[in-house]
C-alpha cells in the first residue's frame, strides 16, 4: 500500500503567560511514530498510521520565537499537545534608515 500524505486533522494555538501552546488532532497514530522538531522560528511535525497507509506531516512557522529545548508535548487521546515558552524580546530597538 502506498503512504498517502496529508497534513494533520485539525490545528491550533493559543498563547499566555509567556507560553505557547499548540494542539494537533492525529487520531489512531501510535506516540511511537510522532516525530516532533523544533526550532526558534517553527516546527515540523510527521507521524504515521502504519495501518491506513496515511502520513501526517506539516511545516509552521511562529510569528514570534520561542525557546525550543524548553518545550514540552504529550500525546493522549489523539491529540499532540505541544507547550514552549516564547524566547525574551530584546529589549531595545533599532532605528532603520528608509532610503
Amino acid at each position: 500500500m502506498a503512504m498517502v500524505r496529508m497534513t494533520p486533522d485539525m490545528f491550533s494555538c493559543s498563547d499566555d503567560e509567556g507560553n505557547l501552546y499548540i494542539e494537533i488532532d492525529m487520531v489512531g497514530v501510535d506516540k511511537e511514530n510522532i516525530e516532533l522538531k523544533m526550532v526558534e522560528d517553527g516546527f515540523f511535525v510527521r507521524a504515521k498510521r502504519e495501518e491506513t497507509g496515511v502520513e501526517y506531516a506539516g511545516t509552521y512557522a511562529f510569528c514570534y520565537g520561542v525557546v525550543p529545548e524548553k518545550a514540552v508535548a504529550r500525546y493522549t487521546d489523539g491529540k499532540l499537545y505541544v507547550k514552549v515558552p516564547y524566547r525574551e524580546a530584546k529589549a531595545e530597538t533599532v532605528d532603520v534608515k528608509i532610503q
